[in-house]
């Protein structure tokens, strides 16, 4: 089967691509049987994991576990297949982001109870998400220190660093100038501005002429319900998706690339969990119960792994905080999607702190106090201008590197960028776990969230009501 029409049509020329394929088939089989069996949605995540993680060793190891696995033809088919229904899913998840965030945050404002104050919301919001990043720094650069991060690394690299713009002009960029570029570009934080202040137009019309922008009223209300539904539609194919999109990210890694900086990978997964826990200790502090958090959260958590994309999960994110935590529709639409551009824990806090550790002591460069507050400074405000896609954490190290003065040392994080696949899995689930957290404190803390919802353990998974 080496003719075009196998090897670059097709792209099954491989007898072990054909395996791969069925085997991808017959997990979706076992997916479908465990549906049809009732078992939780959150069970069949888990399941899903573990079975993506196995197949993406099994085919690590078919191909000898190879340094260059895309060299080896078979393994770049398989992946292109398996992209079709991982990649795919995602796809569609993204397809409904703008809809959901401009319809979502309109429909809040336009249906908001009198008394309740946008501002309130904001200056909240900022200061919830400033200090638990701020935190998730301090955590990054304590952890790169125990660690020891780049004492035994080998200091060559050929990555090549993105362009830096200073912090003023990062957050111009992030005002709606054009609402469509903005729409095209994903920049979430424009959006949320632009819909922002339609809402609160068409709020203020109502007062005085409520015949005339009724019909927008009802409009607004009823794609707020065609929105969700289909979000719900596509989410209960999840399980499915995972398999596909972490046995891709898998069988895509190299293990000599792996073990190269399995230091780094390591340092960063404790550091992950540790901020992880530390966000249930500030819902405990809050009066809030962790176990229910976890319990509810986890099939977020779960894609956000997988999907390394935290505006992907976002609609499933929304719906979450929504329905099964008693978030108030405006917080969970504002703060979720703010999360997903701003001060996000993993991409945007813990993995520069800890690279510009890895740089320093590559260098001898020395960890002083001044050192550590300007990391500290410079990768917070850093934070707010990283999006929340695949990739970025090229810009999130030119961002630190250049803010404290180590721009011309970035090529020296190659082996990092080497396997940013598998360090950013954990980066995501930090920071959706994060914008969920932001949005349950804010809410509290403004006095919306139905505490009753959030407590009820037996609350029935919204996307199994679908599934």
């Amino acid at each position: 089967m080496n003719s075009a029409f196998f090897t670059q049509f097709l792209m099954i020329s491989q007898y072990q691509t054909l395996i791969f394929i069925v085997a991808l088939i017959a997990l979706f089989v076992v997916m479908n049987q465990l549906q049809k069996k009732k078992i939780s949605f959150s069970k069949r995540m888990l399941i899903s994991t573990g079975l993506g993680l196995l197949l993406g060793i099994g085919i690590q190891a078919m191909s000898g576990f190879s340094d260059a696995p895309m060299e080896v033809t078979f393994v770049a088919e398989t992946t292109k297949w398996y992209s079709l229904f991982g990649d795919g899913f995602m796809d569609l998840i993204r397809m409904l982001v703008i809809p959901l965030i401009v319809v979502s945050i309109i429909h809040v404002i336009i249906n908001m109870k009198e008394g309740i104050q946008l501002g309130k919301l904001v200056r909240t919001t900022l200061i919830v998400t400033t200090i638990m990043v701020a935190i998730s720094v301090v955590l990054g650069l304590v952890v790169g220190v125990a660690f020891g991060l780049g004492g035994g690394a080998v200091a060559e690299g050929t990555a090549k660093m993105r362009s830096v713009t200073n912090v003023v002009d990062m957050l111009l960029d992030l005002l709606p100038a054009n609402p469509i570029e903005a729409m095209a570009e994903t920049n979430i934080i424009a959006l949320v501005i632009f819909s922002a202040f339609f809402g609160l137009g068409a709020k203020r019309m109502s007062k005085k002429y409520m015949d005339v922008v009724k019909p927008f009223f009802d409009l607004i209300n009823a794609l707020h319900k065609i929105i969700m539904s289909i979000a719900m539609t596509v989410i209960r194919w999840m399980p499915y998706a995972v398999i596909a999109l972490l046995a891709k990210t898998i069988a895509q890694r190299g293990l000599a690339s792996i073990l190269e900086v399995g230091m780094f990978i390591i340092a960063l997964y404790i550091a992950v969990a540790i901020m992880f826990c530390i966000q249930l200790v500030v819902l405990a502090i809050m009066g809030i119960n962790p176990k229910a958090y976890v319990k509810k959260g986890l099939s977020v958590i779960i894609l956000a792994f997988t999907s390394r994309s935290s505006v992907g999960c976002l609609p499933m994110t929304v719906e979450t905080l929504t329905k099964q935590m008693g978030v108030n529709d405006g917080t969970a639409s504002f703060v979720a999607g703010f999360g997903t551009t701003a001060g996000m824990q993993g991409c945007a806090g813990i993995f520069p702190a800890m690279l510009l550790v890895y740089i320093a002591n590559l260098n001898g460069i020395a960890l002083d106090l001044n050192f550590i507050m300007m990391s500290i400074i410079v990768v917070t405000l850093g934070s707010f201008g990283i999006a929340g896609i695949p990739g970025t954490s090229t810009m999130a190290a030119s961002v630190a590197l250049s803010g404290t003065g180590l721009g011309h040392l970035f090529p020296m994080v190659s082996p990092i960028i080497a396997v940013d696949p598998l360090i950013d899995m954990a980066r995501t689930a930090l920071n959706v776990s994060g914008a969920m957290v932001n949005a349950i404190i804010v809410d509290k803390t403004m006095g919306q969230i139905n505490m009753e919802t959030y407590n009820n353990m037996d609350l029935k998974k919204v996307v199994e009501e679908v599934a």
